[in-house]
Parts: structure tokens; sequence; C-alpha cells
């Protein structure tokens, strides 16, 4: 009943929209329903995903799992701040690697001495979000080498590494699918594939679709008003991508994670916030180069601040450390919150040249 009358919020932001409020009240208004839509979608998809049973339904989970995600980075790059889309790409790895697995392991520890997680699962989890950092490094330091004095004939542009990088993390996700899904079915099935479902197959088609393009109209809003609201929060359109919209996005993953860590189903908890930021890279990522080389200017997964590399590296460290033994306590939680509320001020205290 709660999250039905949030809905709310979606009028709202159109009529603060039409009245030409102000930016700030305009762009917390459009983001907050944008939270919100993104949570009925992940529901949507969950019982769109009990309907087609567990094969099909795990492809349809981590399919349509960050559509929020994917159509806001597509407005925001179409008004051509590449540098929050890239913003938002960090914030979104270390809001569900950091933030949110620090919540669900806090959120499960505190009653518990330890919980437990899948060797198996952990392990692939933790390769593929070490992958994923490379995959991301590798732009960037082939940009500062091919910038260097000594260095004349360097045959590829960003752009195109971008988009060959784009391509292996494609393929790469597609044989995560298969190993997941298919071949290593048994291993890597979730606590509740079996669960049945609540809602009717057309209901949940219509909520996926629905809450779709309203997120496409209440993203083309917030990237209207993001300059201005940067400007009169005092705070760098960055900062914000870093921590708002990236949250926006995966709000949904942070609560759906901590709900599962209560009920000490963390293995559940970590598959939702891991395998958030893993398909972040695999998929949303190449799929916003991809579609932004059609536009006036295209992505490329050059990150030209180095706290972005840092932020993501870090992520990928301290995450591995503590899944890797397949037990997690509260403390482990406490760290990982620490280690994001210290990034999240780096990139608040920090201003553009």
């Amino acid at each position: 009943m709660a999250l039905m009358s949030l809905l709310a919020l979606v009028p709202v932001s159109l009529v603060l929209t039409f009245i030409g409020a102000p930016p700030w009240l305009r762009f917390v208004t459009s983001a907050a329903a944008v939270a919100v839509l993104a949570e009925w979608i992940r529901r949507g998809t969950e019982q769109l995903a009990r309907h087609a049973g567990a094969t099909v339904g795990g492809l349809i989970m981590v399919t349509l799992g960050s559509v929020a995600e994917l159509v806001l980075g597509l407005f925001v790059v179409a008004s051509g701040h590449m540098a929050v889309v890239q913003a938002q790409i960090t914030g979104s790895i270390i809001g569900t690697s950091l933030l949110g697995l620090g919540i669900a392991i806090l959120i499960g520890g505190l009653s518990r001495q330890r919980q437990t997680l899948k060797p198996a699962k952990a392990g692939l989890l933790s390769t593929l979000l070490i992958l994923s950092v490379i995959a991301l490094l590798l732009p960037a330091i082939f940009d500062y080498t091919a910038r260097q004095g000594h260095l004349r004939d360097v045959r590829i542009t960003d752009e195109e590494l971008s988009l060959g990088a784009s391509i292996v993390l494609l393929l790469l996700y597609a044989g995560n699918l298969g190993y997941t899904l298919v071949t290593h079915r048994d291993v890597f099935a979730d606590e509740e594939a079996d669960a049945a479902p609540t809602w009717g197959l057309g209901v949940s088609l219509g909520v996926i679709v629905t809450c779709t393009v309203v997120i496409a109209l209440e993203s083309e809003f917030i990237s209207d008003v993001l300059i201005p609201t940067a400007a009169i929060l005092r705070m760098t359109p960055e900062f914000l991508g870093v921590i708002v919209l990236a949250l926006v996005g995966t709000s949904g993953d942070i609560f759906a994670a901590g709900w599962f860590a209560h009920r000490d189903q963390m293995a559940l908890a970590l598959n939702i916030c891991i395998g958030s930021a893993i398909q972040l890279v695999l998929v949303v990522v190449p799929l916003l180069v991809f579609i932004s080389a059609f536009m006036a200017k295209p992505m490329t997964l050059v990150f030209v601040n180095p706290l972005h590399l840092f932020a993501i590296a870090s992520t990928a460290f301290i995450v591995n450390a503590v899944a890797r033994d397949g037990e997690t306590t509260w403390f482990e939680g406490l760290l990982l919150v620490g280690v994001y509320v210290l990034i999240g001020l780096g990139f608040f205290f920090i201003r553009p040249a």
C-alpha cells in the first residue's frame, strides 16, 4: 500500500514541471518518482519470471533488471553530460556493491552471529566483478598511454576501443547466462525459483511497459534540470551522478537485498547487489556505448577522473575480500558502508578546475 501511494510522485512531478517550479524541486520529485517506478519494474519482472519458469525466468530477471538505469543513462547521454553518465556508472557499482551489500549484511548480521553464502556463487560473482573492473580500467589506461609524447603510432581511437570492449563484455555476459542458467543451473538456482506468481501475466507485462515509458518521461525531466540543480545546491553534476542518480536507479535492488538478508537469505542478497553491478558493466554500459555511437557525442569508456577508477577498483577489492570465505558478519557490512561514505565524501569535496 505504501509503495502504491508513492506513485503519486509521478503526477506531482508532472505538475511541477508544467508550472515551472524551481529546478531543484523538479529534480528531487522526478528522481524520487524514477526510484519508485524502478521498484515496480523489479516487482513486475519478478512476477513475469515466475510465470516463465526457472531458466527463462532467470534470463528475464537479469535482462530487465536494469531498465531504469539504462533509460536514465540514455537521456543523460542525449543531453551531452558524458561525465555525469560515467559518474552514474561508478555510483551504481559502488552503490549496490558497497552500500547495498553493506546494509544487507548489517541487517542480517545484527541478529545473527554470521551468515553463509554459496561458495560457488560468491566466487563467480567476485570473479566477474573483478573482470568488470578490468574492462572499465583498460580504456582509461589506453587513453593515458596514447597521449604520451613518445607514442606516435596509435592505431585506434577511444571510441573504437570502447566499441570493441563493449562487444567483448556482451559476449562474456552471454557466456555467463549460459553458465548460470543452462549448464550449471542446479548450482546457481535461486532459493525462491519455484515460487508461484501472484500477478497475472498481463498485469506483469503492463506494469513493466507502463513504468518504463513513464521512467523515460521522468528521465527527460531530470536531464533538463540537472545542471541548474547542481548550481543551486552548490554541488557538481558529477556528484549528483555518483550519489543521487545512481541511487535512484539502484534503490530497488538495495531495499530488496536488505529484505532478503533480514530473512537470512544472504545468497539472494549477494546475487542482487553484486549481480546488479556486474549486469551494469556487462550489459548497460555496452548498450550505452553502442546507442550513443549514433548520437552527436558518442560515449566512451574513458574515465578521465582518476577517482572513478579508484572507486571502482577498491570496490572490487573489498567485496572480493568480504565474499570469498562464504561467510559474512555485521562488522563486514559496516566496513562496506564506511568505504562507500569515504568515496562519497571524495566526490563531494572535489571540484572541477
